[in-house]
């Protein structure tokens, strides 16, 4: 049973988790979460519903589905992943199921933007190095330990070198991703900057 749906806050420094592998050149938004889900209120049912078509074609047998990827909170994939549509959704639905990182060969920025928003760091590393975890995550369980700051997962006494982007990685570290925490953490700025207003009535507005 997963645990209970947590999203990240604030500095984000290391990342701990088993990896799964989902394989695949060019994987889309609308299969990570297809179209007929966009109209939900919120994103809090997605988790159950990504791949939700991909899932069906394959049975039981997709990745997300599998008894020994359960508990896997570090996504490993192949090249161009995210591409297709903006919908903030395919993100979301992956953070819902379990997904805390995503390493793979590439990704499209506007997935990669979308997922930096909301606290997933996508890293890269070249397509042989994909192709080794993947084959290994498939016969064996792997544990990595992820050093944002050094850009290193960590595998008993294995160190892999990720690539990250420098700015999202100052992001992550500052907790400057979370616009919400920033937001309620320079509250005192806030009301300051709104006293400064001529056209506002101060009597009426305050902020909670």
């Amino acid at each position: 049973m997963k645990e209970e749906f947590q999203a990240p806050q604030g500095k984000i420094l290391k990342i701990n988790g088993i990896c799964m592998s989902l394989e695949g050149d060019d994987i889309d938004t609308d299969r990570i979460i297809p179209a007929r889900f966009l109209k939900c209120v919120d994103f809090e049912s997605l988790g159950d519903a990504v791949f939700e078509d991909d899932r069906k074609d394959f049975k039981g047998k997709h990745p997300f589905d599998l008894k020994t990827n359960q508990s896997a909170s570090i996504l490993i994939v192949n090249s161009n992943f995210g591409c297709g549509s903006s919908r903030e959704h395919a993100p979301q639905a992956l953070m819902r199921w379990g997904i805390r990182a995503i390493i793979g060969e590439s990704f499209a920025e506007i997935f990669y933007s979308n997922c930096l928003a909301i606290g997933i760091p996508c890293f890269t590393l070249p397509k042989k190095k994909i192709k080794s975890l993947q084959d290994r995550s498939r016969e064996e369980t792997l544990f990595f330990e992820i050093d944002i700051k050094n850009i290193i997962a960590f595998e008993k006494s294995i160190a892999h070198h990720l690539e990250l982007k420098e700015s999202s990685k100052n992001m992550f570290l500052s907790g400057e991703w979370d616009a919400t925490s920033t937001l309620l953490n320079n509250i005192e700025l806030i009301e300051r900057k709104i006293n400064e207003l001529p056209y506002i009535n101060l009597n009426k507005l305050r902020i909670t």
